[in-house]
């Protein structure tokens, strides 16, 4: 049996030249595009402006959806969801739903783990297996927003406020570094930002990086307006190769010239994130320190409230550390703002949820979905 056909890994172009090796017109692709993206159908047998013979292709021959939800956690007041997802050959990856009161956040993969290394990141100790392919990217996206489109499956009575029901925000933070897997990353953004795909506006999405160089510099140059986020956690050189060892290749100042060049290029605001660890980076000095580091530039610190993995030496500042930091930035004119924390309980962390799954169970119940 030949090999399926994995339509969301494909390009307007490519799905059209896949309808004509079919012996199809070229705009079915638009079609079918509209039944996945907009519509949100999965199955071919509702996809009734098809043609029959077309519909039966897909049903036989083509990958609509490449992902099976494994399991999934929700927090005790029901505003964040975790849904751990299997791939075609076994490996596992997060999406993590936020409903805040006007906007539906939700937090996608990049890669099956990570290779930065980053010691306070369940996904770091896990280690990289590979890329996620740009339908793999997608598909996370669509399976929640169908969700959040099916009063059956609770998407409007998930929470108090019930509108709207369509994810309104994007933000590339989950496993994996977004400029490892560059151009994957970028054919599922088009795709989500396209008018004619899922549609969601540009300015609707960030992308974080722990700092690849070349990546923000290539960013610089997209013509999409999509927010790009810096996960900084350290102002000094010494601290910051212990907690993201990529900083040995691109340190501090050449990453900030990399930033500087950014904004002067796109005339857009980075944010940078500052996850807070209790005695390792949240004094006042280490505040004064990285004000001084931001001093000029137009950015938006993002403090992040840690969510702890299990037997690890990072743990969550203390809440007076927090606010007291806080105020230290704002003091020095550096606009700072507390991430909200959404679901602690069920593992809402980078890599949490997969590693506690794997613990738990074999690797062969996982990859059979149980």
């Amino acid at each position: 049996m030949s090999e399926r056909v994995h339509i969301l890994d494909m390009t307007r172009e490519e799905l059209r030249e896949q309808m004509a090796a079919w012996g199809e017109p070229t705009y079915r692709a638009d079609q079918v595009r509209h039944w996945l993206l907009r519509e949100l159908e999965t199955d071919p047998a509702r996809m009734t402006n098809l043609s029959a013979s077309l519909r039966a292709r897909l049903a036989a021959e083509a990958t609509l959806n490449p992902l099976v939800l494994a399991t999934e956690t929700v927090s005790r007041d029901r505003m964040a969801r975790k849904a751990l997802f299997t791939l075609s050959d076994g490996q596992a990856i997060e999406t993590v739903l936020m409903l805040y009161d006007r906007r539906r956040t939700l937090c996608i993969s990049t890669q099956a783990g990570c290779g930065m290394g980053c010691p306070f990141c369940a996904t770091g100790l896990s280690g990289f297996t590979r890329n996620l392919t740009p339908g793999e990217i997608v598909a996370q996206v669509l399976h929640y927003a169908r969700w959040l489109h099916d009063p059956e499956a609770g998407g409007r009575d998930a929470a108090p406020v019930r509108r709207p029901t369509n994810v309104t925000n994007i933000v590339v933070m989950g496993m994996g570094e977004p400029f490892a897997n560059y151009n994957a990353t970028w054919q599922a953004l088009r795709m989500l930002t396209d008018p004619q795909g899922f549609g969601l506006g540009a300015r609707h999405v960030t992308l974080s990086t722990v700092g690849i160089v070349p990546g923000i510099e290539r960013m610089a140059e997209e013509p999409l307006q999509i927010g790009l986020a810096v996960s900084l956690h350290a102002p000094t050189d010494e601290l910051r190769n212990r907690l993201g060892p990529i900083n040995r290749r691109y340190p501090i100042a050449q990453l900030l010239v990399a930033c500087r060049h950014y904004v002067e290029r796109t005339r857009r605001r980075i944010s940078f994130e500052y996850a807070l660890m209790g005695g390792i980076n949240d004094d006042l000095i280490q505040a004064r320190q990285l004000a001084d580091l931001l001093d000029g530039l137009l950015c938006h610190v993002n403090l992040i409230p840690l969510n702890p993995v299990e037997g690890s030496p990072f743990q969550p500042s203390p809440p007076e550390r927090t606010r007291d930091f806080v105020a230290e930035l704002k003091r020095r004119g550096i606009p700072a703002t507390l991430r909200l924390r959404r679901g602690i309980e069920i593992d809402a962390g980078c890599g949490q949820l997969r590693r506690r799954v794997r613990q738990e169970l074999p690797l062969r119940a996982i990859r059979a979905g149980t």
